[in-house]
């Protein structure tokens, strides 16, 4: 494929990403500078943008569950959680979650606290700038923004927050007590969905826990100024999550959308609740009953916009721990779909979301 700079004579794509990687002041920078037209490098292929429709909000089918996990203790109540999200994960991979435990305040305190991050001057917020997202703490805009056909309309705060969370210091001061908070939150919440993802499946409580699954866990926080041409870009491309579960936090903005039966379907915001998803690794370990789904952000004329993901994942040090389908799964009837394969090797070669299929027996 010829690049712009060879299609388009006279523009420096590398060059003019260059530039707005150097100023380290992300997209929010650009909105400061007043622009009123979306720079070249955001400008998404038309058929990437407009290659399926749009789901109506009033057919049934295209409405993603909410689940209620009020009374988890209680055996009976606790068994009809179990089905729903068993019945949510298999047919959608996505489901949004209410009375989950985590408090209102600390939700709204943490949506409060990414805004107070990005809202600071440029020379606070490049200290944390970089493009090594391996490292504790790291601010970037379109951390493949030399990699992608397009940058995203997007910055992005990543915390690696479990096993080995960064020392107090190293967290900007304007939100460390509050992500360290909802992180601890997320955690506990991640061992509840654990659980019941384990039990949805038929097996015992904690099989998942003592698989790993909850070993690792990432904060990651997205701020979506308002754009000036929102028709032209995406928040983030259509993508499938890597790891085992996604808990996010969304505000009353909106921009979430789902791939389903080749629709994209809006994820409208449910007061105080939370969006969960399966990832690539769950569906592998799962043998495909809970599969991973491609979804994408959408940007608005109206924000910003704030999203928090807690993404439950293997870390680096765990690159030679081996995954594959889950034992209990496997019968004569439902034989393994996918060969087993390293934390390192999955997280290596599947950048692209296609590693799966090359996993498939």
């Amino acid at each position: 494929m010829a690049s712009a700079a060879t299609t388009n004579p006279g523009y420096d794509r590398l060059a003019e990403l260059k530039a707005f990687d150097d100023t380290k002041a992300g997209v929010k920078g650009l909105v400061d500078a007043g622009i009123k037209e979306l720079p070249r490098i955001f400008h998404t292929p038309p058929d990437s943008l407009n290659c399926r429709p749009l789901a109506s909000p009033e057919d049934p089918d295209f409405i993603l569950p909410v689940i209620d996990l009020e009374g988890t203790t209680n055996p009976e109540r606790r068994k009809h959680i179990v089905e729903k999200i068993k019945d949510a994960a298999a047919n959608w991979g996505f489901f949004q979650i209410v009375n989950h435990g985590v408090p209102v305040s600390t939700l709204n305190e943490m949506k409060a606290g990414v805004r107070r991050f990005f809202d600071q001057d440029v020379e606070v917020k490049k200290e944390f700038y970089g493009s090594d997202l391996t490292g504790k703490v790291v601010y970037s805009s379109s951390y493949d923004l030399y990699t992608s056909p397009a940058a995203t309309w997007r910055d992005s705060i990543l915390y690696h927050m479990v096993p080995d969370p960064p020392e107090t210091e190293q967290m900007p001061a304007c939100c460390r007590g509050i992500v360290t908070e909802y992180s601890g939150e997320m955690v506990k919440l991640g061992d509840l969905l654990f659980q019941l993802l384990s039990e949805a499946l038929g097996l015992g409580t904690n099989r998942l826990k003592e698989m790993g699954c909850a070993d690792g866990m990432a904060t990651l926080c997205h701020y979506y100024p308002a754009c000036p041409q929102p028709e032209l870009t995406m928040g983030i491309h259509h993508h499938a999550d890597l790891g085992f579960i996604t808990i996010l936090l969304q505000d009353a903005v909106g921009g979430l959308q789902v791939l389903r039966r080749d629709c994209w379907v809006d994820v409208p915001p449910v007061p105080e609740g939370l969006v969960v998803n399966i990832g690539d690794m769950f569906q592998l370990i799962s043998n495909g009953r809970f599969p991973s789904v491609v979804h994408r952000a959408v940007v608005k004329s109206v924000g910003p916009r704030v999203s928090v993901g807690a993404f439950f994942r293997n870390e680096a040090s765990s690159g030679s721990k081996v995954y594959g389908p889950i034992a209990e799964l496997i019968t004569e009837m439902n034989p393994s779909k996918y060969r087993e394969v390293t934390v390192g090797d999955f997280y290596k070669h599947n950048a692209g979301g296609t590693y799966l299929q090359q996993l498939e027996l």
